[in-house]
């Protein structure tokens, strides 16, 4: 039967569509939870008169849904898991916990069930998955994951290592240092040394 799609349905269509569907589909998942109403002829007139406010709505979906998509294009996301032996998880990666990620690290909202990870994800290392972030419109993501203990995120990853890099170079330092502070004890001593004298062998030239 054909019916008005009310709003976008995954595989279907958005707002305003005229899409064929089984009729079980409709009465008993469309209709009950307002995603499409029956395409009679007086829904199709009334649908007719809504085009222009439904275009516009569309056109700002799509401009939104773009900007958020490239918001999240090519940027990755750290999660840690348990690993078993071999880099094998305790379970798997889900659609939530990357959701979850992906809002906390890129504080941006996505849909997990919007989430394609191209199967399941069950080892540590990069993996690429998919956003659908409205219609055709999609990101891609990279989806780090890590053992339990290492560092949460690719922030704190990164600022781990310039701490390290910065304790290399302090260490590597540290002898030059002690070296030259040495030597200015030394020439310290040694002019003490030679005031020392001085003051003497004037004493002994007074008496």
């Amino acid at each position: 039967m054909k019916v008005i799609l009310t709003q976008e349905v995954k595989g279907k269509g958005g707002e305003g569509d005229v899409v064929e569907v089984a009729r079980g589909y409709a009465v008993n998942y469309l209709f009950p939870r307002g995603f499409a109403v029956e395409a009679t002829p007086g829904s199709v007139r009334q649908l007719e008169a809504r085009m222009h406010n439904i275009k516009r709505r569309e056109e700002s979906r799509i401009s939104e849904a773009q900007a958020i998509a490239d918001s999240l294009e090519g940027k990755s996301v750290s999660i840690s898991a348990k690993v078993g032996e071999e880099g094998r998880l305790f379970g798997s990666v889900t659609s939530h916990m990357i959701e979850e990620a992906i809002a906390e690290q890129l504080d941006v909202a996505v849909d997990r069930r919007k989430v394609d990870a191209h199967g399941h994800i069950k080892e540590i290392g990069d993996h690429t998955i998919t956003v659908q972030i409205y219609r055709d419109i999609r990101a891609s993501v990279e989806v780090k994951v890590v053992a339990e203990g290492i560092a949460h995120t690719v922030e704190e990853q990164i600022a781990e290592a310039d701490a390290a890099e910065a304790q290399a170079e302090a260490d590597a330092d540290a002898p030059e240092i002690e070296g030259a502070a040495d030597e200015a004890v030394e020439e310290l001593e040694a002019a003490e040394e030679t005031a020392s004298d001085e003051v003497e062998e004037s004493e002994s030239e007074d008496s």
